[in-house]
């Protein structure tokens, strides 16, 4: 659907959302009028939030109104200037929009009560397996470690000695100081986005990435007044299969779209069924 159109729609739909024949509303029951259309008392009734000023309410009154006769004579002017042709379509498409919506209210509900959300890690891992070639790297990934800490600091060399070992005692000691560090990061387990890292380290950009970012390095780097160091774990580069563990968060919610799309299907074919079974729906030839 083309923007002009749409406009048109919502300015119809806008006009006939306010406003009621003069055979509905009375002239003593009415703010305003525009042409033989009223706009009822009524329907300003709370507009207004608690505690506003008498001079704030008044404006907001009044533009409500004001924004209400525009869209009407809006509409009587499209409707007096616009072909009959024209008029036509633009109904169909009204036709169309309100059938689109009214479905779509329809299905969302009763995927909401009969979608079954439920999914089990085996569930995730089956279906990671069954479909892995489908979730490949858009960047590249990278598992690492680092801390940010001041160049002077009298604890530098003891977390230095303690970042580049792999005891897990050290390891344990090091989080203990973190009181110490600026930024830092220590599960080097967890698959993360160079973007991210990017963003932790800015001393690396896409330029120079190759020369900082290694399966198995190690280094410190320092920076105007601080220091950081960096212990690169494994790196997986673009357009690789995505690792389970990293796009596991997301398997979830396709798994569940996935369900809702088949729902939506079982519904719309089974409503054609009965239709057809009931003779409420023919196709003649």
């Amino acid at each position: 659907m083309g923007k002009k159109a749409l406009l048109y729609i919502l300015m119809a739909l806008g006009a006939f959302s306010c406003g009621r024949k003069n055979d509905t509303v009375r002239k003593e029951d009415a703010v305003a009028r525009v042409g033989d259309t009223y706009l009822a008392k009524s329907e300003i009734e709370g507009l207004v939030p608690p505690g506003t000023s008498k001079k704030d309410s008044a404006a907001i009154v009044k533009a409500f109104i004001d924004r209400w006769a525009s869209q009407r004579l809006m509409y009587e002017a499209a409707n007096v200037n616009i072909g009959e042709e024209k008029q036509e379509e633009l109904d169909e498409l009204i036709r169309q929009y309100k059938t689109d919506l009214y479905t779509r209210a329809y299905l969302e509900e009763m995927v909401k009560q009969s979608v079954d959300t439920t999914v089990t890690d085996e569930q995730l891992a089956q279906y990671y397996n069954d479909n892995k070639e489908n979730f490949r790297t858009t960047g590249m990934l990278v598992k690492l470690r680092y801390l940010r800490m001041e160049k002077d600091h009298a604890k530098f060399a003891l977390a230095r000695q303690r970042f580049l070992s792999g005891n897990k005692k050290d390891r344990k000691a090091l989080t203990d100081m973190s009181l110490y560090f600026k930024s830092y990061a220590f599960n080097d387990t967890i698959w993360t986005d160079m973007n991210e890292v990017y963003q932790k380290l800015p001393f690396i950009s896409p330029d120079n990435r190759s020369r900082y970012i290694s399966g198995g390095i190690s280094y410190q780097y320092p920076d105007s007044a601080d220091v950081y160091l960096v212990k690169v774990n494994k790196v997986l580069d673009r357009n690789q299969v995505a690792p389970y563990e990293y796009i596991k968060p997301t398997l979830k919610e396709v798994i569940i779209n996935n369900r809702k799309l088949e729902l939506i299907k079982k519904i719309q074919n089974d409503i054609t069924d009965d239709a057809i079974k009931n003779k409420k729906y023919e196709v003649y030839k």
